[in-house]
């Protein structure tokens, strides 16, 4: 009797692991594709979320590929993505921010507990539904934090981090210099960051739960 064909997870999981092994021989241009595939969510899922400043989401971004890149001979393959994996990176990288920056320790350790709750990858099949949950769980959060921002941070916010225009077309589109515009954006992003975190040191506390 014919096999059954692979399905497209296991085919990817499957290039995956000959990715990884390969890098961990020593060929570290393997990890690219890896890289690649996983930047995003990892930048506008797990980094970004939790930060809410772009500058400091892109410098964790590329410190948690780094750090991927010179660890994976640590990696053990368990049949399961690596995405997981590069998502702790993130996490811990997104901690040492907060702890360095002496933002309330409740808030890191909320955020911490909540990875814990959220990241067994024994309940995921493949690393994309885990971005995709990942994005439902925080969608709601992010939005109730955009609803408290007055109206041209909360556009200066749409305009720049969502639609990705560039600071001229944003500047232009506000009716102000790149330089009005780049002193908005950042107090936008602080405001953001102040309602986001607030709503997540509200949060039950889930020590409890681990």
């Amino acid at each position: 009797m014919a096999s059954e064909p692979a399905t497209t997870v296991e085919l990817e999981l499957a290039q995956e692991q000959r990715l990884v092994e390969e890098a961990q021989q020593g060929n570290l241009d393997a990890m690219r594709p890896i890289l690649e595939r996983y930047a995003a969510p990892l930048y506008g899922t797990v980094i970004l979320p939790r930060l809410g400043d772009t500058v400091s989401a892109e410098e964790v971004l590329r410190d948690t590929l780094a750090t991927a890149v010179e660890k994976i001979r640590r990696f053990t393959w368990q049949g399961k993505s690596i995405y997981p994996w590069l998502r702790q990176i993130a996490i811990n990288k997104v901690y040492d921010i907060h702890r360095q920056s002496r933002r309330s320790r409740r808030l890191a350790d909320a955020m911490v507990h909540e990875v814990a709750v959220e990241s067994d990858p024994d309940s995921h099949a493949d690393a994309q539904l885990m971005a995709d949950q990942e994005r439902r769980a925080h969608r709601d959060r992010i939005d109730q934090a955009m609803q408290q921002l007055q109206e041209r941070y909360r556009l200066a916010i749409e305009l720049r981090l969502i639609q990705e225009l560039s600071r001229d077309d944003c500047a232009r589109r506000l009716g102000v210099t790149i330089g009005t515009f780049d002193v908005l954006l950042f107090r936008a992003v602080r405001a953001f960051r102040k309602h986001f975190g607030e709503r997540t040191a509200q949060r039950p506390d889930l020590s409890g739960d681990i």
